[in-house]
This record gives C-alpha cells, structure tokens and sequence, in this order.
C-alpha cells in the first residue's frame, strides 16, 4: 500500500485529531496521505489513485466514500465517529490496532451490495448515480401523496399511491427503509428491499426481492408535482411525470473492512434496543 485518503467529517470535532495521528502512523509505514475534508454532502469523489480511504465520521461518511470507491475496488476502513455505526463499526480507541492488522494482511473485510440508478426522460438519461443505503423516490412537500407504476423485470407490481417508496439494499435495510416499516435484512444477503411510506392501500406491504433484478419506477400523473428522487440521503433530483428511473445492482460492490455478524447483531441488540423486555 503506497497511498491512502483520509476522509475528515467537518462536523465531528475529534475527526481533525484522529487524522493528524493517522497521518503520523502512516508516515511511519512509509505510505503517503492525503486529508478530504466531507460536510455530509458532495458529488465529488477524488479517489482515483488510493489504496485505501478511511473515513472519520458517521455512516454518512461511508456511505459517501463507498459510492467512490466501489467501482475502484477501493476498501473502505471505516472509523465511528456517529451515534449508531451501523457501517462504520471500528471504534475511535481501537483504529490503530485494526489498522495495523490490516496492513499487515491480518483484518478481514467484507463486500456489500450497492444499487445503480438512471434516470430516463422521454429518450434521455438524465441521471444516473449509485448508493449503498436506498434510493428513494417521494414528495417533496409535506402531507402529500405521489402515484407511481412498479416493476420488476418488466413484470408489473403494480400502481402504488403513498408518501414515497424505498428501494434499499440489505445494508441500507436498517436505514429509512427500516423506520417506514420494512424488514431488516442481514448484510450478506444480496437483496433489494421495496418498502412503500405511508401507503395509501392498506393492503401495500413491503417486498423483499432478488439483487440481480431491474426494478423501474415510473412517475404517473398526480396532483403533486413536486416529485424528487434521492440517494443516501444526498441532494435530491427533481423528477418529472412519466420520468422512467431503473434501478439494478452495481456491478461492483463496496469494499468495507472490519464489518463481522456479531458486530450487525450486536448493534440490533444494543442501539436499536433488542434486548427482549419492557425495561431494556
């Protein structure tokens, strides 16, 4: 490893700190670095060039960096700078050991799946971008309903009516899509989840299904115009009626270092307060 990208998160005090004794570290292994400052939003991914990105920060922070690095092959070693850490799941007292270890060929990773989307209008592409959470198609005003025609396949699903609707991976399982209501989904199962918000059907149930399909959305006549797509929580794009948007799985996927299963279940256990009883 000759080259390595530190991911700084604008907002977490102690990521500034962290980077100098990265930065030290490194320099010590005689392996070059670089500080990206990321305020939890950018279209910009300079990674071109790196071995690897550490991000200090939250599951923001990942998420932006894996959107960058997947197509790359660049592992991503995440440090937990946020409240849940459902991605970044090494803890700030214990980044230099695990750095070490991965230098030294001794820390596991792990690859998770990520979603493509295009945006199709009349003839056009007029988007396309990728996600490791979920993208998210809804209203951008509040209280308001929009119409849209699925499928998977190109075998219809159906028209739905609701506040929006949530295609996620599994990682992204226990994001948005999770508080509207859709399953949780282990990590390693290659998956996309279909989880409507508030739907105005009561019959409208959220659908688990294969990764390798191609789902499409396609934005029918409403009242409500004001229809925006959005992606891990980035920046939205506005849609228009009869916009088309397909969504597959990335051919790549992200590379994560230092995820395990006790780790995901012990965060359902402790941060979502799994813990089995009324006073947990």
């Amino acid at each position: 490893m000759k080259n390595c990208l530190i991911v700084v998160n604008t907002y977490k005090e102690e990521s500034h700190q962290i980077a100098k004794k990265i930065t030290s570290f490194l320099e010590k292994k005689n392996i070059n670095s670089s500080i990206l400052e990321f305020n939890g939003f950018s279209d910009c991914y300079p990674f071109t060039g790196y071995d690897l990105v550490i991000t200090l920060g939250g599951d923001g922070t990942v998420l932006y960096a894996c959107r960058g690095c997947a197509e790359l092959e660049i592992p991503v070693f995440p440090v937990n700078l946020g409240q849940f850490g459902f991605i970044a799941g090494i803890q700030p007292d214990e980044w230099l050991s695990l750095l070490e270890k991965y230098i030294d060929g001794k820390m596991p990773t792990a690859k998770r799946s990520m979603l493509s989307y295009k945006v199709i209008r009349g003839d056009k592409e007029v988007a396309a971008g990728c996600s490791l959470n979920d993208i998210v198609v809804r209203s951008n005003a509040a209280v308001s309903m929009v119409s849209v025609e699925l499928a998977n396949n190109g075998i219809s699903l159906g028209n739905c009516k609701a506040d929006g609707i949530i295609i996620a991976t599994s990682t992204g399982s226990t994001a948005y899509s999770a508080s509207a209501g859709g399953p949780i989904v282990d990590p390693e199962v290659e998956a996309m989840i279909l989880t409507p918000i508030n739907p105005f059907s009561l019959s409208m149930r959220p659908l688990v299904i294969n990764a390798r399909s191609e789902v499409t959305v396609k934005i029918l006549p409403s009242r409500e115009k004001n229809v925006i797509l959005s992606f891990d929580g980035q920046t939205p794009f506005e849609l228009l009626e009869n916009d088309v948007i397909k969504i597959t799985k990335l051919e790549k996927d992200a590379i994560i270092i230092g995820p395990s299963k006790e780790k995901f279940y012990n965060s359902l256990r402790f941060k979502l307060n799994w813990s089995g009883g009324p006073h947990a």
